[in-house]
């Protein structure tokens, strides 16, 4: 029997290539799929950032398929949870969503020793995210 995700989660940032896709990987990995997880981003990249995955792979956790993507208004519609990682206005906004904007450094160009801080910092607030949405359910 298979039953609906408790929430639906969107990540965007600019290129959607380091922040956004490490916070879908953790998301993905930490909680199943008892959320749905998207990520998206105003002026994507062409790919993602190899510092990025290499940092996420040394967890375990592989985002090296995962792809760049457009923002879009149907994923922010669709989407429960809207956050935010220095993509500034460029995010519509509607009623009844949750909009959070998380400041992290941008890991673009950075080896994989400065992007680990960046990955531990963002696994710290997916792990308060599940928490909430968790809570949420129980309420």
């Amino acid at each position: 029997m298979s039953t609906a995700p408790l929430a639906s989660v969107l990540f965007v940032c600019v290129h959607n290539a380091g922040r956004s896709q490490m916070a879908a990987g953790f998301l993905s990995h930490l909680a199943g799929d008892r959320i749905e997880v998207r990520s998206a981003g105003s002026i994507p990249a062409d790919q993602v950032n190899p510092a990025a995955v290499e940092a996420m792979d040394e967890l375990g956790i592989d985002i090296a398929d995962q792809k760049p993507k457009i923002l879009t208004t149907e994923a922010v519609q669709a989407s429960d949870y809207v956050i935010t990682m220095g993509c500034g206005d460029a995010c519509p906004i509607f009623p009844g969503k949750k909009y959070l904007d998380w400041a992290l450094e941008d890991p673009a160009g950075k080896g994989v020793e400065s992007v680990r801080p960046i990955r531990d910092e963002i696994k710290a607030r997916i792990q308060a995210l599940i928490a909430e949405i968790d809570a949420k359910q129980k309420a």
